[in-house]
């Protein structure tokens, strides 16, 4: 018997891969895609690319789910929502789960519960958090950096932070840099969402390349934050992000001071060593490329070193590896189901 799943937020970009991702997962089935403003349609005229997949599936309005779904059953719930306002929709969903008796776990890909204290995403975000009475239930990390299963449910990394964490954690975990991390991000259009703004309407992000808010970026504090958990010590990151003139994909370049000079073989040996059980992150002997990771669940990592210098260059899929197929890796590992379940697709390439 296949798990059911809810998906809240599901006509945003991250909505959108995760139905697609759930297609075609041996061990999931959708349930219900959520959507206040588009209820009673159909998927298949939001995302005409989903039409053989749901040509006749509606998207429900909030809390229709339930009453669909067997008391006492298994629920898969993952949350697309936007920052600040999935956390009121999880905390609606788990109650009319816990009405039912359903045997429940969570991914959020919002950052509302990236951060384990109501202050730290105060801070960051500006706002009050939407249910502080559900942070104690929640984790945030991306799976390399964690064994077993380190909470009920867990909030997922930025697109951004977990580039960043992938291509930073073995070295810092390491003890090798000498002081602070100098990190240039550049990410595609799909990450700021399916809301057009002024930075990514496409005339002006077409054959255009920006940087912006360096050294000011709100997954900052976040990705210090889940350096010290996974290494147990702090490390001070730099950040430049970018804009991109592509749709998906980040490409991101850390560079450090080490403690003693290192060759570049030794170095990519820590790195192999660490992600020696992760199966979706591959050291590569060059340099990685966004067309060889893009529509997948992988991150290709690239190491240079020279002297007391050293640059990894980490690539993924903002879409999959950074959001849904990150969230599907997690519940995967939940429901202690084979974490590559349904994430094995190669990259396509030729984009």
């Amino acid at each position: 018997m296949r798990i059911p799943v809810i998906v809240l937020g599901a006509t945003g970009y991250v909505g959108g891969e995760l139905l697609r991702l759930l297609h075609t997962h041996p061990d999931f089935v959708l349930a219900a895609a959520v959507s206040e403003s588009r209820a009673g349609e159909c998927i298949a005229e939001v995302f005409p690319q989903l039409a053989g997949a749901y040509d006749v599936t509606p998207f429900a309005a909030p809390r229709e789910w339930p009453q669909q779904l067997d008391r006492g059953a298994k629920l898969a719930l993952f949350s697309a929502a936007p920052h600040g306002a999935s956390a009121s929709l999880v905390a609606a969903a788990l109650d009319d789960a816990a009405s039912r008796d359903l045997d429940l776990h969570v991914v959020d890909s919002s950052a509302d519960f990236r951060y384990s204290d109501t202050g730290a995403y105060r801070n960051v975000y500006g706002a009050e958090h939407g249910a502080p009475q559900l942070l104690a239930n929640f984790r945030c990390a991306v799976p390399e950096h964690v064994t077993g299963v380190p909470s009920a449910h867990i909030g997922h990394p930025g697109c951004f932070a977990t580039a960043v964490l992938l291509a930073a954690v073995p070295l810092v975990h390491a003890a090798l840099p000498a002081g602070e991390l100098f990190v240039s991000g550049v990410t595609g259009s799909t990450g700021s969402g399916r809301s057009p703004q002024d930075g990514t309407h496409h005339p002006e992000r077409h054959s255009n390349f920006y940087a912006y808010k360096p050294l000011g970026h709100r997954h900052v504090p976040e990705i210090e934050a889940l350096i010290a958990h996974a290494c147990g010590a702090r490390a001070t990151i730099n950040f430049v992000p970018h804009s991109g003139p592509f749709a998906r994909g980040i490409h991101v370049t850390l560079q450090a001071k080490l403690k003693s000079a290192s060759a570049a073989d030794d170095v990519r040996q820590i790195y192999s060593t660490f992600y020696r059980n992760a199966e979706f992150v591959h050291i590569v002997g060059g340099m990685p490329r966004l067309k060889d990771v893009v529509a997948s669940n992988y991150c290709h990592i690239g190491i240079a070193a020279r002297d007391d210098t050293v640059v990894v260059v980490s690539v993924i899929d903002n879409l999959v590896k950074g959001a849904a197929g990150g969230a599907v890796q997690w519940m995967n590992r939940l429901w202690s189901l084979p974490e590559s379940s349904g994430l094995l697709a190669a990259a396509p390439s030729w984009t």
